[in-house]
C-alpha cells in the first residue's frame, strides 16, 4: 500500500480570510493612532507656547515690556513643534502691555480638531477644552 502524500502549506481561501483580518484591524486603528500622533504634537507645541509665556513674564520684569518675536526671548522651540506649528507672537496695543502666543496648524496636524492654539499674559488658554 502507498502511503498518502500530504500536502503543505496555505490555502487560498486561508491566505484570504487573514489578509481580510489584518485590513479590517488596520481599518480600526489608524484612525486611533493618527488621533493619538496628532495629540502628542499638540501637547509639544503646548508646551513650548508656556516655556514662551513664561520667558515673556520675565521679560516683562527686567524691562517693563514684552517682545514681539521668539528669536528676542532666545528661546529654541522644539522640532517636533515647529514642524508641526508655527508659532507667533502678538503684542497687545493698549496702555497696559500684553501678548498672545498661538500655534497654528501645519501639514497633517491641520486635522487636530483643536486647530489654533494660544495662551495669553493672563495665562488663559484656548481653546479651553484643548489643554
Amino acid at each position: 500500500m502507498q502511503a498518502k502524500k500530504l500536502e503543505q502549506g496555505f490555502t487560498m481561501v486561508e491566505l484570504m480570510i487573514t489578509i481580510a483580518v489584518i485590513g479590517i484591524l488596520v481599518a480600526v486603528g489608524l484612525p486611533s493612532y493618527s488621533n493619538a500622533i496628532r495629540k502628542s504634537n499638540r501637547s509639544e507645541a503646548q508646551s513650548a507656547l508656556m516655556n514662551i509665556a513664561t520667558r515673556q513674564q520675565q521679560m516683562l520684569v527686567d524691562t517693563r515690556k514684552y517682545v514681539a518675536t521668539v528669536e528676542e526671548l532666545k528661546v529654541t522651540i522644539p522640532a517636533k513643534a515647529s514642524s508641526n506649528y508655527s508659532v507667533a507672537i502678538t503684542l497687545g496695543t493698549g496702555t497696559a502691555p500684553s501678548f498672545v502666543v498661538t500655534a497654528t496648524p501645519l501639514g497633517a496636524q491641520t486635522k487636530d480638531s483643536c486647530g489654533t492654539i494660544s495662551i495669553d499674559q493672563n495665562n488663559t488658554k484656548l481653546p479651553a477644552n484643548c489643554w
